[in-house]
C-alpha cells in the first residue's frame, strides 16, 4: 500500500484528537442522553446535506406508493435512527446483554443456545438495521465463538480504539476483512474449525451478482451464501429493532439452502432469499435501515 502522505497523517491525528475529546465529553451523560442527542442533532443536519436524496430516492424504490407527507415523515426519522446509531458508537462498550438491565432484549436465543451446545458452526448474516453492532455484540457475549467480519476505518487511530474497546467491553478478538480471497480463506477455515461467522449482507458490492432488491436489480456479495454451501453450515438471519435506545435482536430460522450441484444456481437461489429477508425486515422498521447507502447502480440515482 502507497504511504500516506504528511497532510492525510496530520488530518488522521487531529480527527482523533476531536474523537478523544468527544468520548471524554461523553462520560458523565447515560447512554439514553447521547442517543437522544444524536437523534436531534443528525435529524437536523441530516436533511440538509446530499445525502438526502440518495436516501429519498432509495425510500421511493421501496415504497413506489408513498405519498410525499409519507416520505417526508419516514426521511425524518431515519435520520434520527443515523444520528442514534452513531453518537452511540462510541459508548457502546458500555453495554453488556447480561446486565439485566433490559437494554438488549433477545428473540431466538435457544438457536445460539443449541448452536453452542453441540458445536455447530453457522453463518450469520444480516442488514444495516438500527446499531448493527449490536447483533456482533450479542453473538461474541453469548459465548458462541465467532468472527466478526470488518471494515477498517480509514482513520487507522481511530479504528484501534474502536477494536480495543470492543475486544474489551464484550470479547471481539478477531475482525477479518470483508471481501478478498484472504479473508474468504480465514472465513472457512473458521467454520471446519468450528467457529461461527457473521457478516452483512445488504450493501452494495460490485464484484458480486445481480439479484432483485425491491424489484431492482443490486450487486449483492455471494459470499455468505457460499461459504455456507461449502462448509454445510446454517446460514442464519438476524434482524435489529429499536425502541429509542433500547434495542431487540430476532435470531431467525435458517434459510433453506439448495445444494443440487449446480454450485451458480444454488449460490443465486441463496443470494436472493438473503435479499428478500432484507426487504421484509426494511417493510417492517423502514425507518431503521441504512438508507444514504447507494444500495443500487449510479444510474438508478441520476
Amino acid at each position: 500500500m502507497d504511504k500516506p502522505s504528511l497532510g492525510k497523517r496530520i488530518g488522521w491525528r487531529l480527527e482523533t484528537v476531536a474523537y478523544d475529546i468527544v468520548s471524554l465529553l461523553l462520560k458523565p451523560f447515560s447512554f439514553d442522553q447521547i442517543s437522544a442527542f444524536g437523534a436531534f442533532i443528525v435529524g437536523l443536519i441530516g436533511p440538509l446535506t446530499s445525502k438526502q436524496k440518495i436516501a429519498r430516492k432509495g425510500l421511493e424504490t421501496a415504497f413506489p406508493g408513498a405519498s410525499e407527507d409519507e416520505l417526508k415523515t419516514l426521511l425524518k426519522a431515519q435520520w434520527k435512527n443515523t444520528g442514534r446509531t452513531f453518537a452511540e458508537f462510541p459508548v457502546l462498550h458500555r453495554l453488556n446483554i447480561n446486565s439485566g438491565d433490559g437494554r438488549i432484549t433477545v428473540i431466538g436465543g435457544e438457536k445460539l443456545d443449541a448452536l453452542k451446545e453441540s458445536g455447530t458452526p453457522a453463518v450469520f448474516i444480516s442488514g444495516h438495521f438500527a446499531n448493527w453492532e449490536i447483533m456482533a455484540m450479542v453473538l461474541t457475549q453469548w459465548g458462541l465463538p465467532s468472527q466478526i467480519t470488518y471494515r477498517p476505518i480509514n482513520n487507522p487511530h481511530i479504528d484501534k480504539r474502536v477494536r480495543t474497546e470492543r475486544e474489551e467491553a464484550y470479547g471481539t478478538k478477531f475482525l477479518v476483512p470483508k471481501s478478498g480471497v484472504k479473508g474468504a480463506k480465514q472465513l472457512m477455515e473458521a467454520l471446519k474449525n468450528g467457529e461461527s461467522v457473521a457478516l452483512m449482507n445488504d450493501q452494495k458490492f460490485n464484484q458480486g451478482i445481480a439479484v432483485p432488491f425491491f424489484g431492482v436489480d443490486a450487486m449483492t456479495a455471494p459470499g455468505p451464501t457460499r461459504l455456507a454451501i461449502g462448509a454445510n453450515a446454517p446460514l442464519i438471519p438476524m434482524s435489529l429493532e429499536r425502541e429509542k435506545a433500547k434495542f431487540t435482536v430476532t435470531v431467525h430460522d435458517p434459510i433453506k439452502l439448495k445444494n443440487t450441484g449446480d454450485r451458480s444456481n444454488d449460490v443465486s437461489d441463496g443470494v436472493a432469499q438473503i435479499s428478500e429477508f432484507i426487504e421484509n425486515q426494511i417493510r417492517k422498521t423502514p425507518d431503521q435501515w441504512f438508507w444514504v447507502h447507494r444500495r443500487w447502480p449510479k444510474d438508478h440515482y441520476r
